[in-house]
C-alpha cells in the first residue's frame, strides 16, 4: 500500500505548533509534501529568530511521519522565514579546526565575513561548477576526484545536483545507503571514492519537484549527516547555473576553491563568467578553468576538428587572471566509459584521455597548496609517460 500526502498531513495534525498552539498543518507551517520510494520529504517554515529554538518541532514532525504504515524514512527541513527589514539570526560558531593529515593540502584561511562551519573529518572541500548544464561538469568532477586520489589523497565526492544526480551512473553504484545511528548515512563507495548522491535515495526516473529550501536542506544533510570518515579532499559536483542552491552552498560551505568547467564556445563562456563572478562575490578562490569537449580527433582519418571552437576557455582564463587547468577532448571512450560507470581515470589510467584528467588533478592540488601558503610542502612528483 502506497503512502499518500493525505495520510502524511493527517498524521502531522497531531504535532502541536510553536508554543503548543494549534497544529503545524492548520498553522500553515508545512510545505508541499513530496513522496518517493516510500520516503517522505517536506519542510516546516518558522520565524528565523526562533529557528534554533524550534528544532525539536522538526524532530517531532519527522518522528510522527515515520510512524505512518508504509513509510520507510522521512527528511524534514526547518526553513527560516524573515520579515522584511528584520535582522538575520546569529550564525552558529564555527567548529574547532581539525588538523589535516600530513599528506593533505592545508585548508586556506577563510575570508572574513559570515562564518562557515567545518565538516568534521574533511580537510579540504572543493567545488566543480559550470554556468550551464551539458558541458560535462559531472564527468569532469568524477575523473578529477579519481585523479586527486591517484596523487595519494583520500577523496570523497558529493553529488550536489539534486535535480539531475549523475554519480550513481558515472560510478556504477546502485542500491541505497545504510542508515547508521540517528540520521547519519553511510556513504556508498566504488573505485576507492566515498560517494553521496540524491540518486541513491530516489529512483533514477523520479522527478525532484522541490523548491529552494528543500533543496538546500537536502544538500546540508548529505554534506553534514554522512559518515565521511577522514578525507583529505571532498569534491562537490555543484548544480549547473548560479541560482539559490549554488549561492547558498558557496556561502555556507567552507570551500577551499572552485573549478569551473566550460566548453570553448562563446555561449558556454558567457555562462561560465557568471559562475566565476558568483564565487568571487562570496570570496571563494577559483582554482582554474577546464575546457571540456575542446577538440575532436577523427578515429578514421586522425584529423583534428574543433567542433565547438577551440581555446575560448584558455583565453578567458588569461583575460581574468586565473589558471587554465587543461583541455579535455570530445572523445567516444570518455562518453562510453561514463555511461558504463567505468570512468577513464579508474579503468584506463594509462590512456591519453585519463592523462588529461590526471594532469588537471595535479594542477588543482598544486593550486590548493599554493593558496594555503604551504610553499614548503612539496607535492609528490607525478610522471606521465
Amino acid at each position: 500500500m502506497s503512502v499518500t500526502k493525505e495520510q502524511v498531513l493527517a498524521k502531522l495534525k497531531s504535532v502541536k505548533g510553536p508554543d503548543l498552539e494549534g497544529n503545524i498543518v492548520d498553522l500553515g507551517l508545512v510545505s508541499e509534501v513530496f513522496i518517493a520510494d516510500a520516503k517522505v520529504y517536506f519542510s516546516l517554515t518558522v520565524p528565523a529568530a526562533r529557528a534554533q529554538e524550534l528544532e525539536p518541532l522538526r524532530e517531532a514532525a519527522e518522528r510522527a511521519t515515520k510512524t505512518i504504515p508504509g513509510v520507510k524514512g522521512a527528511m524534514v527541513a526547518l526553513t527560516a522565514s524573515r520579515e522584511p527589514g528584520s535582522t538575520a539570526p546569529t550564525a552558529p560558531r564555527p567548529a574547532p579546526q581539525r588538523a589535516a593529515p600530513a599528506h593533505a593540502p592545508a585548508k586556506p584561511a577563510q575570508p572574513q565575513g559570515k562564518p562557515k562551519t567545518d565538516v568534521p573529518g574533511i580537510a579540504t572541500i572543493i567545488a566543480v561548477s559550470s554556468g550551464k548544464g551539458g558541458v560535462g561538469k559531472s564527468t569532469t568532477a568524477v575523473n578529477l576526484a579519481l585523479g586527486l586520489q591517484a596523487t595519494g589523497l583520500r577523496v570523497g565526492i558529493l553529488d550536489a545536483d539534486i535535480y539531475g544526480p549523475s554519480m550513481p551512473r558515472l560510478l556504477g553504484i546502485s542500491g541505497r545507503p545504510e542508515q547508521l545511528e540517528g540520521r547519519i548515512l553511510k556513504p556508498m563507495e566504488n573505485y576507492g571514492l566515498k560517494v553521496m548522491s540524491m540518486g541513491f535515495l530516489v529512483d533514477e526516473d523520479t522527478p525532484m519537484i522541490w523548491r529552494g529550501p528543500m533543496v538546500i536542506s537536502a544538500l546540508n544533510q548529505m554534506l553534514r549527516e554522512v559518515a565521511w570518515g577522514e578525507l583529505d579532499v571532498l569534491v562537490v559536483d555543484m548544480p549547473p547555473g548560479t541560482g539559490d542552491a549554488q549561492l547558498t552552498m558557496a556561502q555556507n560551505v567552507p570551500l577551499a576553491g572552485a573549478v569551473i568547467v566550460s566548453t570553448p564556445q562563446d555561449l558556454a563562456l558567457i555562462d561560465a563568467r557568471k559562475g566565476l563572478n558568483m564565487f568571487n562575490k562570496v570570496n571563494v578562490p577559483v582554482l582554474g578553468i577546464v575546457e571540456n569537449m575542446s577538440y575532436f580527433i577523427c578515429p578514421d582519418c586522425g584529423g583534428r576538428h574543433d567542433i565547438f571552437g577551440h581555446g575560448g576557455a584558455r583565453d578567458e582564463a588569461a583575460r581574468i587572471g586565473v589558471p587554465f587547468l587543461g583541455e579535455v577532448p570530445l572523445a567516444m571512450p570518455i562518453r562510453e566509459t561514463s555511461d558504463a560507470g567505468r570512468p577513464v581515470v579508474a579503468t584506463a589510467a594509462d590512456g591519453p584521455h585519463a592523462k588529461s584528467y590526471l594532469e588537471i588533478a595535479a594542477k588543482v592540488r598544486a593550486r590548493l597548496e599554493e593558496l594555503s601558503g604551504d610553499g614548503a610542502r612539496k607535492m609528490p612528483e607525478i610522471v606521465f609517460e
